[in-house]
C-alpha cells in the first residue's frame, strides 16, 4: 500500500504521541506501509517547523530524526505532474504527488480543502484516524 501523509499530518505526528498521526508514522517506520514523499514536502516541512510555535514544542533532533527517515525511508518521487484542482494551489503538489506515486491514500488533517475532495485519480482521501483504524484490523 502506497500512502502520501500531508505535512501537517507528519507535523502533528511528532507534537503529540499516540495520535492517529503519531501510529500513522510509527506504522510506516516499522513497514507496514510505503510512505510516498518528494522533496518539495521535505522543503515545506523544514520551512514550517521554524515557525516560533514549532520551535518552542519540538526538538531539533526530532525534526532532523524525520527528515533523514523521510529520505532514507520513503518512495521518493520528484517528477510530478501539474495538477491544479485543490482550492488551496498550495496543495495541489500533493495531489500531484498522489497521481504520479498511484497512491492508494493521501491522508491529512485539512478539511475544508482536501477532505472534501474525497478522492483523486484513484487515490483515497482520508483522515489520519480512517487510516489508522483499516490498519489496526
Amino acid at each position: 500500500m502506497r500512502v502520501v501523509l500531508d505535512t501537517n499530518i507528519l507535523l502533528s505526528a511528532l507534537m503529540v504521541r499516540g495520535t492517529p498521526p503519531d501510529r500513522l508514522y510509527e506504522e510506516w517506520r516499522h513497514g507496514r506501509f510505503d510512505l510516498v514523499t518528494t522533496e518539495r514536502q521535505i522543503e515545506e516541512l523544514r520551512q514550517v517547523v521554524r515557525r516560533p510555535l514549532f520551535q518552542e514544542r519540538l526538538k531539533a533532533s526530532e525534526i532532523g530524526r524525520m527528515v533523514n527517515d523521510l529520505r532514507r525511508l520513503a518512495v521518493m518521487r520528484n517528477d510530478l505532474p501539474r495538477v491544479s484542482r485543490s482550492p488551496d494551489p498550495a496543495d495541489d503538489y500533493l495531489l500531484a504527488l498522489c497521481e504520479a506515486a498511484q497512491a492508494d491514500y493521501l491522508v491529512t488533517g485539512d478539511k475544508s480543502h482536501l477532505l472534501a475532495l474525497k478522492s483523486h485519480f484513484g487515490t483515497r482521501i482520508v483522515s489520519a484516524r480512517a487510516l489508522a483504524n483499516k490498519l489496526r484490523r
